[in-house]
């Protein structure tokens, strides 16, 4: 079994991509898009972060997080909003993937893969790479042709604030991190 050793950074910055059980692609959905809010807002009156950046596309997420000084916490959170989100989610109705019979007995559901990916950000440098990535997201994946075009994005936001310019990203991957992956992502 891999050995997994998280950046535990008090106070610090963080990119996350954390993934549906096989992919399922419900993120989107209406229902799973007001049950993830709540469990955001709910877990945020509890542990505080801001959600620098996110992104939510049909099977995963990618989000930036900044953490409250000297807190280092993200697993608690992480843990927190998925059992919520799940909770929610199978009491409506949505639809969980077949877990096998050793992820039943460990009380394990079918709508979250088990683990997440995070990284720390080093430096501004860093961090503009892991915003770029978060909102050119969609287009990577081929759901629209421009960031401005996926409604379920932080990109609008940025726009509004004057970080992007409303067509950035719509010919072209952005230099920042070219055709590359960011490490870790798996995509």
């Amino acid at each position: 079994m891999p050995n997994y050793r998280r950046a535990y950074v008090p106070g610090g910055m963080f990119f996350f991509t954390l993934v549906t059980e096989r992919r399922a692609p419900f993120l989107t959905d209406p229902a799973a898009r007001d049950h993830l809010r709540r469990a955001f807002l709910n877990c945020r009156s509890r542990w505080p972060f801001r959600v620098e950046a996110i992104v939510l596309l049909p099977d995963h997420l990618h989000t930036v997080w900044s953490l409250p000084r000297g807190d280092t916490a993200y697993s608690v959170r992480w843990a927190w909003i998925k059992k919520e989100f799940t909770k929610a989610w199978v009491a409506g109705g949505g639809a969980e993937e077949v877990v096998s019979e050793s992820r039943g007995k460990n009380r394990r559901r079918g709508v979250w893969q088990r683990r997440f990916w995070e990284h720390s950000i080093g430096d501004e440098g860093d961090l503009e790479r892991h915003y770029d990535y978060v909102h050119y997201n969609p287009v990577k994946h081929g759901l629209v042709s421009a960031p401005k075009d996926w409604p379920y994005s932080s990109f609008h936001r940025f726009v509004r604030l004057g970080a992007y310019p409303a067509d950035w990203g719509r010919t072209e991957e952005p230099l920042s991190f070219g055709s590359r992956p960011i490490e870790g992502t798996g995509e």
